[in-house]
Order: C-alpha cells, then sequence, then structure tokens
C-alpha cells in the first residue's frame, strides 16, 4: 500500500484572488454595459447630440473611466495568466509582460485623454 501523496505547492499563488477579481471586473463591465444599453433605449437609440451630452456629464465620464480600468485590470490578469502557462522562457515570459503592460498603461492614457482632453 502506498502513503499518502504529498505535493509542494509552487509558483505565485494567484488562482484565488484572479478568480476573484476576474469575476469582480466581469460584473462592473457588465453594469456599465446594462447601464449604457439603458440609456440607449431611453432615448430611443445613439445618435450624435445624446453621444455628447451624455460625455459632457462629469459623472458618466468617471463611470466611463471605472469601466475601463476594470477591462484593462480583466485583461492584465487573463493575460498574465496565459503567458504563466504558456511562456515557458522566463525572459520571454517577461518581456511580454512588459509589452502587455505597457501597452495597457498606453490605454488607460488614451482614456483619460478621451474622457478629460480638450475635444
Amino acid at each position: 500500500m502506498v502513503g499518502p501523496v504529498h505535493k509542494l505547492a509552487v509558483g505565485a499563488h494567484y488562482g484565488g484572488w484572479d478568480w476573484l477579481v476576474q469575476r469582480a471586473t466581469a460584473l462592473v463591465m457588465l453594469a456599465y454595459t446594462v447601464l449604457f444599453i439603458g440609456i440607449v433605449l431611453w432615448n430611443g437609440g445613439l445618435s450624435y447630440p445624446v453621444w455628447k451630452s451624455l460625455f459632457a456629464n462629469g459623472a458618466f465620464r468617471v463611470v466611463s473611466f471605472v469601466f475601463m480600468a476594470a477591462l484593462l485590470y480583466h485583461a492584465w490578469v487573463g493575460a498574465r495568466n496565459v503567458l504563466m502557462d504558456y511562456a515557458k522562457p522566463t525572459a520571454l515570459r517577461l518581456a511580454l509582460m512588459i509589452v502587455v503592460v505597457a501597452l495597457l498603461a498606453a490605454y488607460a492614457g488614451w482614456t483619460v485623454q478621451l474622457l478629460w482632453g480638450d475635444a
């Protein structure tokens, strides 16, 4: 008879936290999508004047930024997990993670520019 198997847990131990973050950010994105669809239906469609007045509202800009922050964090967790699973050479994985972080940071900056920049 073989004794009990003892496995050592190795790695960064992101599993439970990643699962929770993915669900929480997905709920934020779902709530924003429902809000946006509700606004479109309430106004009978989406025209340029409706769009312009919607984003002229500071509160909607903040909510839109929260949506984008959730989207970017959701993307980071997913991309990091894929890279940790499939990019085996450490140097390649770290290089790709740097590229992903740089892109996500650029998207965050672009979001701020679109929401609060001069237009």
